[in-house]
């Protein structure tokens, strides 16, 4: 039995010996050019000149293409249809694509495109979100709220009123492996594009569009990404049908990868927030009314906007009940690159409100964080509804706190960071325990589906193949373990290969940490299929009940024989046995409404816990991460290495986003944070000097794969302990609630602890 065991990803010996092959490091074939876009240099404008003569006679040039050049549709969207692959007469966002360059080579297609003579007259773009709510400049018309009972009328009856506001930055997904695509034109016109993407299915639809054919005549391929974090479960539409249209045009294959300067000006981010909030409470700090205005900063096309925005209203209780509450969003349109997925889709932000407000009122009652959220948490005894009705079921989060409270001896930590900070001045610690309660599933319904093709060959060796990709979270080698837990054998037999829709259709993005849910049940029922036809010709040469078979530890036993699994394989296709099943799952019992904001959008919900010290230097707002305690809910894990691994780097991304990675637009709409040079992802250093992670031992509570439970975007969101504790330790340096907004830059804490001090 490989389920539960800790096994080190498919890939890693690959990973660390550098032989592990992404698109780029593939072998082009003869003839295939290279394409580069030439960008706007303005956020936002009409366009009145293009001169495109000494990009067209630039060396290496083959063609180039503007809007007017495109066979078919123009639009590399998600599901709105507003967002072009190539600009037509106006431009939106400061690195929008205007041309599209085709080139021998990869540099001569990016100097070409250096060459554009491109007039725009410029317009006043909207830039910020103050400026897109002064204008209404909204998606959906207006905002959108959700609402129970009434928080307006209650409010006043609290003993305490808070009110306040947070700004929350967006976040750059900075993948290892940048954006790339590579297209192969075949007979009849159809295509193969090997795409770094999230969601082969979206580049196969996208790409049968833009060349106005069936979708059998595009195939998508995926072996794996080098990360992908959400940024490119969309973004990789514009590369795919970009070299797919060329690739059309001139017979020959092509290829696009984006430069890291180009990938970050032209790509989306995490979407960032502003949030006011106004929290009523009793004397104890338990919540009588919450009223949410989150306004989020979509971009100039809606790309996933909509359902991001709604799961970060989704997640504004986070673990805590809230009787009357008002939840307001305004997606709001700016002149910005289009944000969009980034793991957690909009969960973190909705998280990172409630837990503001909890810091919030426990500052200004004057009691620990701690005591706020235990008296604000979902009973375990009394089965409550979330604020959008979904009983809360299964919630382990006051026994999990508990343990981590011990465990990590959070009580007596408090108590030495107090006594430190008033014995220093200048140097003030800070400390935190947050949770999580993250719901998993696509809010979109229809996502919640998953196909698997499994093989059997006749010497006992096994491949699969199902709709989910690998961006090195590990999901191939879980998939691996169900299926080599099914017919009892070793993980070495079982080969996954690269993610395909000639072999399994209509799939799903990777995305809302149902890779391993969705394509593990999918995995299973194939198997399941196989292993019964095996069991029933065993049983019939053997005289025995198929229940009766066993397959273990690379054995099949019937009654007092025992065969291998090889031979029982080769028997099996000596008699003419299917060894071949396509499997199938469909997530059971969610529905949900967003017009109104009812229904149970969730199959479950995951958890976790985080408990940051930390400190900073009141003087310069210079910080570091001295420890970290995660306890965190996995289920029965069904791998426990990886699943470390994802906590690890969830809370270490998570922090990241809150404290040192800041995106920086000019007035004029230009991305100045666009290189390493600039933009501060989390180093080696940056980690917490003590790091201790330990999962919670408990089964699902719904029948999912093996009791398990999703592992990949809950972490990131114990991140927000980090924040909350720099808080503290700004809230260190006087009486005033620091107010620190997102990410906690050194400026923003050195401007925190000034204003605590006032």
């Amino acid at each position: 039995m490989t389920m539960g065991k800790a096994l080190a990803h498919d890939s890693a010996t690959l990973h660390v010996t550098g032989a592990a092959r992404y698109i780029d490091d593939l072998p082009v074939p003869t003839g295939c050019l290279h394409l580069a876009f030439g960008l706007s240099k303005v956020a936002r404008g009409v366009i009145t000149a293009v001169d495109l003569t000494e990009v067209r006679t630039a060396p290496g040039v083959v063609r180039v293409l503007t809007a007017a050049d495109l066979p078919h549709v123009n639009d590399i969207s998600s599901a709105a249809h507003d967002e072009p692959l190539l600009a037509t007469g106006e431009v939106h966002y400061h690195g929008q694509p205007i041309f599209l360059v085709i080139a021998t080579s990869h540099r001569a297609a990016r100097e070409a495109a250096a060459r554009a003579k491109v007039e725009i007259s410029a317009k006043d773009a909207i830039l910020t979100i103050d400026q897109a709510v002064s204008l209404r400049s909204y998606f959906e018309g207006g905002p959108l709220t959700w609402a129970r009972g009434d928080a307006e009328a209650v409010m006043p009856e609290a003993d305490h009123v808070i009110e306040g506001e947070i700004e929350i930055g967006g976040q750059e997904h900075f993948y290892l492996e940048g954006q790339v695509s590579l297209a192969e034109p075949q007979d009849n016109g159809d295509m193969v594009v090997k795409s770094s993407t999230q969601h082969p299915t979206e580049i196969q639809h996208k790409v049968a569009e833009a060349l106005a054919v069936p979708f059998h005549a595009v195939r998508v391929e995926t072996r794996r990404m080098g990360g992908g974090f959400g940024g490119k479960e969309s973004q990789g539409n514009a590369l795919a049908i970009a070299c797919a249209v060329a690739a059309h045009l001139t017979g020959q294959p092509c290829k696009m990868r984006y430069d890291r300067d180009d990938d970050m000006v032209i790509t989306g981010k995490r979407h960032d927030f502003k949030i006011r909030y106004k929290a009523g409470v009793d004397k104890r700090g338990r919540f009588l009314a919450v009223e949410f205005d989150q306004f989020v900063r979509c971009g100039w096309s809606m790309d996933l906007s909509l359902p991001v925005a709604d799961r970060a209203m989704l997640h504004a209780d986070n673990a805590y009940y809230l009787p009357n509450v008002r939840i307001t969003s305004h997606r709001l349109k700016t002149n910005t690159c289009s944000a969009t997925a980034f793991r957690g889709f909009g969960g973190p932000q909705g998280v990172m409100g409630i837990e503001r407000v909890v810091d919030h009122v426990a500052h200004q009652l004057g009691l620990d964080p701690l005591v706020v959220r235990q008296r604000n948490f979902y009973t375990k005894s009394k089965v409550q509804e979330t604020p959008y009705g979904q009983p809360v079921k299964g919630f382990i989060l006051p026994d999990m706190v508990k343990t981590l409270v011990e465990s990590s001896d959070y009580h007596t930590r408090r108590g030495a960071v107090a006594t430190w900070n008033d014995e220093n001045e200048t140097l003030k610690r800070g400390i935190a325990l947050t949770p999580v309660k993250f719901g998993i599933s696509f809010t979109l319904t229809q996502m919640n589906q998953a196909g698997a093709l499994v093989n059997v060959y006749s010497d006992g060796s096994i491949t699969i193949n199902h709709g989910g990709t690998e961006m090195g979270q590990g999901l191939f080698q879980k998939v691996a373990q169900v299926a080599a837990s099914g017919f009892g054998i070793g993980i070495g037999d079982v080969r996954i290969t690269a993610t395909d829709t000639g072999k399994v259709p209509n799939t799903s993005a990777t995305a809302a940490s149902s890779g391993s849910d969705l394509n593990g049940m999918a995995v299973k029922a194939a198997v399941d299929e196989i292993r019964g036809r095996m069991a029933r010709l065993m049983g019939q040469l053997y005289q025995a009940k198929p229940r009766e078979v066993k397959f273990k530890g690379g054995k099949v036993s019937v009654g007092q024989e025992i065969l291998t699994f090889r031979d029982v394989a080769r028997l099996c296709h000596e008699n003419r046995v299917s060894l071949s099943a396509t499997g199938f799952y469909a997530t059971p019992d969610i529905s949900w409404d967003r017009t109104i904001g009812r229904g149970n959008p969730f199959y479950y919900f995951a958890h976790g816990a985080a408990v940051t010290e930390v400190v900073m230097d009141r003087l310069t707002g210079e910080n570091r991460i001295l420890r970290c305690d995660i306890l965190h809910d996995a289920g029965q894990s069904l791998n426990p290495a990886i699943d470390i691994g994802q906590i690890e780097g969830g809370y270490v991304q998570g922090a990241g986003w809150l404290t040192t990675e800041e995106l920086v637009w000019d007035d004029t709409g230009r991305l100045r944070t666009h290189a390493p040079s600039t933009y501060k992802i989390p180093a080696c250093s940056d980690r917490p000097e003590v790091f201790n992670i330990a999962l919670w031992n408990g089964k699902n509570h719904v029948p999912t794969i093996y009791r398990s439970k999703a592992v990949g975007e809950p972490p990131l969101m114990l991140g927000i302990s980090a924040f909350l504790a720099l808080s503290h330790a700004a809230a260190a340096c006087g009486e005033t609630y620091p107010n620190l907004h997102a990410p906690a830059t050194p400026e923003r804490l050195f401007f925190a602890a000034k204003r605590a001090a006032k």
